[in-house]
């Protein structure tokens, strides 16, 4: 078919306009991905110098709210036994969004971004590496899904925060090490010395009792002598597990060496400490644990309250002092002054 000139004269303008809106597209494309790229490199600049988990997961909260509302992120890894959920609520509507997330953990999902929803809550799963060793959680503002442009920013920044958590992983770790008892896996005098100021200062700030709880294994020498020393260490981890147990979280339970244990009660007097202690006490009998037919392991408690103005040497001193009265009082019992 022959084009005459005058059907060539109307399409070369038409061409030309085709012409423009590819670059037009291709100008938008190359513009919308330098945007991209300068919030990648905002993340990556906000995520430099953080080391922590929980730093990391704040931290990357801080730079996606802006351009995704949500409520909370959270991040599990089962394997390591870490988990760490930053959320923005508080009072009722953040204990049922730490629930939603909790649930959605808990839940064995294999596939990248998956989502769920409970009552107009929108929430999102992202897998790293294996369906059981972590997880990044997203849980969005109340009646807001995610779109498609957004879920494609969060897809990508993921990348960037895996590498980063695998990084404080290591650093954890590392940390873990450092400040953990090799044998029991409690906290270690290292800890003892850096946390224990920190709570004495607090609890003289808001007028909160303090009480510190200091353990001596009794006849422990005798287990050793007459089962050896393997034999020991397996009574340590024994008696660790029962007292880790026991404990709360915001306490601070420590392996001070050899058989002496040491136990810091936050907010706690010293009649409320006495009934922990007492329990302590009955739990290590439980173990019933002999070194021969007539000598049975025993612990040996002595317990004190913070005084107003009293040094932590003075305090620790005073502890020790009602410890030694327990020895002498017959041993396997508490004393407290």
């Amino acid at each position: 078919m022959t084009i005459t000139a005058k059907e060539n004269q109307f399409s070369y303008p038409h061409q030309k306009h085709v012409e423009f809106e590819k670059v037009m597209v291709e100008l938008d494309h190359l513009k919308k991905q330098s945007e991209r790229l300068d919030l990648i490199n905002k993340l990556h600049g906000r995520m430099a110098g953080v080391l922590s988990l929980s730093g990391m997961i704040e931290a990357y909260s801080v730079w996606l709210m802006p351009l995704v509302g949500h409520e909370l992120i959270g991040y599990n890894n089962s394997l390591r036994n870490k988990r760490h959920l930053f959320c923005s609520g508080h009072g009722p509507y953040r204990r049922k969004a730490i629930a939603f997330a909790e649930q959605l953990i808990a839940q064995e999902v294999s596939i990248d971004g998956f989502m769920a929803e409970k009552d107009g809550r929108f929430a999102y799963k992202w897998i790293f590496e294996t369906a059981d060793d972590a997880g990044i959680l997203l849980i969005l503002k109340e009646g807001y899904e995610i779109s498609t442009e957004e879920l494609d920013l969060v897809n990508h920044s993921l990348e960037i925060l895996a590498e980063c958590l695998r990084r404080g992983l290591e650093y954890e770790d590392l940390c873990e090490r450092a400040s953990n008892d090799s044998l029991t896996g409690l906290a270690n005098r290292r800890v003892f010395e850096d946390r224990i100021h920190p709570m004495m200062d607090s609890a003289r700030r808001y007028n909160n009792p303090l009480s510190m709880v200091s353990m001596d294994l009794d006849r422990f020498k005798n287990i050793n002598d007459n089962l050896g020393h393997h034999k020991g260490d397996e009574v340590l981890k024994a008696v660790a597990e029962v007292l880790k147990h026991a404990v709360r979280s915001t306490d601070l339970l420590v392996r001070m060496g050899g058989d002496e244990f040491l136990l810091v009660l936050d907010n706690t007097d010293l009649q409320s400490g006495r009934i922990l202690a007492e329990r302590l006490c009955a739990a290590v009998n439980e173990l019933n644990i002999w070194a021969d037919g007539t000598t049975k392991l025993g612990v040996s408690i002595g317990m004190s309250e913070l005084r107003k103005g009293e040094s932590l040497q003075q305090w620790m001193e005073r502890t020790d002092d009602i410890l030694y009265h327990a020895k002498a009082q017959g041993r396997s019992r508490v004393a407290a002054e």
